[in-house]
């Protein structure tokens, strides 16, 4: 008893942290937005050109991604999450970014994983990245910045396989979850290289504002060969503006 109630103390603390961080870009992703527009509206005349000469921006949104969870697993699961970002431009077409990805989903998961009691578990992913951005093409509505991340991705297999059936006797959730022989078939927790290729598109509201959707294909090598997924976020930029010198 003990042991099955150790393996999910920190699942629901890992739920809640996730749902509030997806509670929080969200709610960024609405506000934010209508407070641009409050402020356009105060404004007399016409709107500022945007020049994208700002140096420093943030993005927040949220995520989707697939992925399998095992190297044998025939079916893929899905992830949702968060995505941070922040970017430092070196002038108006290269950008250097670091970038936080989280997200959680249940997975099927082999068919011996009844005999532990175990039906869809959670996993969990949390990622950081490195790269650049390249701004392409851009003008006062939109703007295509192709990027390429790579980092590392860490994932948690093991956070709902602390099963109850009467195969479970005297095993822990990680045997239950990684043990080649007898498991359910998912990976053991660990970390693996893994980089992202897309290119955001951003619509612009304003000077410093915009909604960005970015799509990317993700590369991992979380078990023996190099696999492939989708992964797309959508959310909310904000370019701090560039403060100038006044002229005497």
């Amino acid at each position: 008893m003990n042991k099955q109630s150790g393996a999910y103390a920190a699942l629901p603390a890992r739920i809640a942290l996730t749902r509030n961080l997806s509670l929080v870009l969200g709610l960024l992703a609405v506000f934010a937005p209508l407070a641009a527009t409050r402020a356009s509206a105060q404004r007399v005349g016409p709107p500022a050109p945007i020049t994208y000469d700002n140096k420093w921006e943030i993005y927040g949104g949220l995520n989707y991604a697939n992925f399998k969870a095992g190297e044998n697993l025939t079916h893929r699961m899905n992830l949702g999450g968060a995505e941070i970002s922040g970017t430092y431009w070196l002038n108006k077409k290269w950008g250097a970014t670091v970038e936080y990805r989280g997200g959680a989903g249940t997975t099927e998961v082999n068919r011996n994983s009844v005999v532990y009691g175990i039906h869809r578990p959670l996993v969990f992913m949390n990622d950081a990245l490195f790269g650049v951005q390249y701004r392409w093409l851009y003008n006062q509505h939109a703007a295509l910045t192709p990027h390429a991340y790579g980092g590392i991705a860490m994932g948690v297999f093991d956070d709902g396989t602390q099963g109850a059936g009467p195969g479970d006797v005297g095993r822990s959730a990680t045997q239950n979850a990684c043990d080649g022989l007898t498991g359910v078939g998912l990976y053991c927790n660990h970390t693996a290289p893994l980089i992202a290729v897309g290119t955001a598109i951003d619509f612009e509201r304003s000077r410093n504002w915009a909604f960005r959707l970015s799509p990317d294909l993700i590369l991992e090598h979380f078990g023996n060969e190099e696999r492939e997924f989708f992964s797309i976020s959508g959310g909310v930029v904000y370019r701090f503006p560039l403060h100038r010198e006044k002229k005497k």
